[in-house]
């Protein structure tokens, strides 16, 4: 279980996706090298860039795909295809690159036949919402160029703030240029969707997760370790996974259990155990947790977590998310 863990992210699995009305936001595929390569070769378009040449060579773009795969994977950037969800074909690329344990760096470039149409806006918001609610991002920021009104425009709808001005060297142009830096928080994010985080009693937006304590024949419950480069990183908690939309509790402890632990759990053994209900700074949580003595084949990590058999005199001894606190504590005096 994980309390941000995004209904359409599996960490660096070729399958994963974030989804908007018109777009698909998904891993980077070599096969994407010709129509990208053509696009960002586009004089327009590589001189609002920060890191790229121009002309810029096909060798170096399919070295950069490499890359973000193995990023991807430690949690140090996440760049993903812009695609249009009618035909998935890319149109540019979008990405968040780690620079600490709280803030991430926001970046997107279209090609040019596709300026104009709110897809920037479209794709920059649906990832600005998977750093936040799924990645556990306290804080945004963004640069631009002085010259690219457009951007500066699309951070501004998306309510980011300027904060300074500074220069970064752009390659495509020879040398360093004059940029625009803005901040976005979770807060102002909050804020600026009609939400008031951090105040009791003031509606947030309620994240539906649902949780199973397997245990075994000998006594024991099952705890998975957060992997680094998520939220809550290091802490263990009870497998499991958020709602996806028309979707029940219990189908999604077994979906959940095959993806994450390679197992086939039946409704039929979710006996339904407790609940919690607490309230982040971002979100309230609200996650049944059921238990679970039956199910068929071996635990295997699949998601590159870490587990562990614990015994209930020992459950206090693992760090557990505010949230599962009191659900521990009531299975470990049931078992």
């Amino acid at each position: 279980m994980a309390a941000t863990e995004a209904d359409v992210w599996r960490g660096a699995a070729e399958g994963s996706r974030l989804a908007t009305e018109r777009l698909l936001l998904r891993p980077i595929r070599p096969a994407d090298v010709p129509v990208l390569h053509r696009l960002i070769n586009d004089w327009d378009v590589a001189r609002q860039l920060g890191s790229v040449a121009f002309p810029y060579p096909r060798d170096a773009l399919e070295a950069w795909i490499a890359r973000t795969q193995e990023e991807r994977k430690s949690g140090r950037a996440w760049h993903l295809a812009i695609a249009a969800r009618d035909n998935d074909r890319p149109i540019g690329v979008a990405g968040l690159t780690r620079e600490d344990q709280t803030t991430a760096r926001l970046g997107y470039w279209l090609g040019r036949p596709f300026w104009g149409r709110g897809y920037a806006r479209e794709a920059a918001a649906r990832l600005i919402r998977h750093a936040f609610d799924d990645l556990g991002f306290g804080v945004l920021t963004a640069y631009v160029a002085d010259d690219n009104d457009a951007s500066v425009r699309v951070l501004e709808r998306l309510s980011f703030r300027f904060t300074h001005e500074a220069e970064h060297d752009f390659p495509s142009r020879g040398g360093a240029v004059p940029v625009r830096w803005f901040r976005l928080s979770r807060t102002e994010a909050l804020h600026a969707a009609g939400f008031a985080a951090g105040r009791p009693g003031v509606a947030r937006p309620l994240v539906l997760v649902a949780a199973a304590a397997l245990v075994d024949v000998d006594g024991r419950v099952l705890l998975a370790r957060r992997p680094e480069g998520k939220a809550l990183a290091g802490l263990w908690e009870f497998p499991g996974g958020k709602l996806r939309e028309g979707e029940t509790p219990e189908a999604a402890l077994i979906r959940e259990m095959a993806e994450e632990l390679g197992i086939d759990v039946a409704a039929s053994c979710l006996a339904p155990f407790a609940f919690a209900s607490h309230a982040y700074d971002a979100f309230h949580l609200l996650m049944p947790l059921y238990l679970c003595r039956r199910w068929r084949g071996v635990v295997k990590p699949l998601e590159g977590q870490e587990l562990a058999w614990v015994r209930p005199q020992c459950l206090a001894a693992y760090p557990v998310p505010p949230a599962d606190l009191p659900l521990v504590a009531m299975l470990r005096d049931l078992l």
